[in-house]
């Protein structure tokens, strides 16, 4: 049975109703803007290989909306800071801009993404982490108990 619409017209529709952010436009506002908080949804195969963004948060593209519901038993608290807004990137900024959509329909309206994605992070000389050093940051950002 053929689809009736493709994956390009799926993201050419979010993209029409999301907030996209420019690579230049996320560095400037991380200089200075602490309410910004950068969600990496790639899989984690990709940040073993490639690092990720520093400062962001590792959130699976097939838990994304699992982890931003409160009410879901895989809710992380990191999502319920209703001062932030959160910026999503994947590789190309195709996955991100579904997700974005996904969590604008969730009702979240403190939620964007990044053009080009982690892709175009790299090529603008954006800066990185490894995969290991992002988890020692998360590890040490984690409340003692």
């Amino acid at each position: 049975m053929p689809i009736s619409k493709g994956s390009a017209a799926l993201v050419a529709e979010a993209n029409a109703q999301i907030t996209t952010y420019s690579v230049a436009q996320v560095r400037e506002r991380l200089e200075s803007d602490t309410r910004l908080q950068l969600v990496d949804i790639r899989d984690v195969r990709e940040l073993e290989r490639e690092g990720t963004a520093p400062g962001a948060v590792h959130a699976p593209r097939g838990m994304l909306e699992f982890w931003v519901d409160p009410a879901s038993p895989y809710f992380k608290p990191v999502f319920g800071d209703e001062s932030k807004e959160f910026v999503l990137f994947c590789g190309a900024g195709w996955r991100s801009a579904l997700a974005t959509k996904a969590l604008q329909d969730m009702g979240m309206n403190n939620v964007a993404h990044i053009e080009g994605g982690f892709t175009e992070w790299l090529k603008q000389g954006a800066p990185t982490e490894t995969l290991e050093a992002h988890k020692a940051r998360a590890a040490a950002a984690r409340p003692k108990a």
